[in-house]
């Protein structure tokens, strides 16, 4: 299977997701961060914000925000490229490229020196922490300049045995589910 079946399989299986696992899940996966040393020792966390379908993480930034963590989030600069803004609340972000809400041009840029942790989207991930993303190849782009641990975030009914990766796919540091950290 290659990545273009494996994005299709987990979209057929996102249909067959009710409302109340993802929350449950969604819930259990935020716990689990928030328990991590490499999390509650981070001033700067890089976090992306949730769509609807994506693993919610609003919880996650505003308990960053009340722990007087700084916010980084990213924004796509031209194709293929994005850079991260810090955001101090919800009024900093607008709707930006792929209906995504982004920081706002008077966010303050991020280098990547200054971010501790990150919390990465993914399409799937196996257990082995290869990650599946959505194919524009901005986060393998952007993590290359990264010294920072990152973890993605993926549902467990979404995670697949092997996720087909290339030399180009940047590898995760731990992959959270609401079951696990892999």
């Amino acid at each position: 299977m290659d990545k273009f079946s494996q994005r299709a399989e987990i979209q057929r299986r996102i249909k067959t997701l009710s409302p109340a696992y993802c929350r449950t899940a969604d819930l259990s996966i935020f716990r689990r961060i928030l328990a991590l040393p490499e999390y509650t020792e981070a001033s700067c966390i890089f976090c992306y914000v949730s769509t609807e379908k994506e693993i919610n993480t609003r919880p996650l930034i505003e308990d960053a925000w009340n722990h007087g963590k700084r916010v980084a989030v990213p924004k796509c600069i031209s194709n293929g490229i994005m850079e991260v803004f810090e955001i101090h609340s919800w009024e900093d972000l607008e709707t930006g490229s792929y209906q995504i809400l982004e920081p706002k041009a008077s966010c303050t840029p991020i280098a990547p020196s200054e971010i501790d942790f990150a919390i990465i989207p993914c399409v799937s991930c196996d257990r082995q922490k290869n990650r599946l993303g959505h194919g524009g190849g901005y986060y393998d782009r952007y993590l290359r300049s990264a010294a920072f641990p990152c973890a993605a975030v993926c549902r467990e009914k979404l995670m697949l045995r092997h996720v087909c990766h290339e030399p180009h796919d940047y590898p995760i540091d731990m992959v959270i589910s609401e079951s696990a950290i892999y």
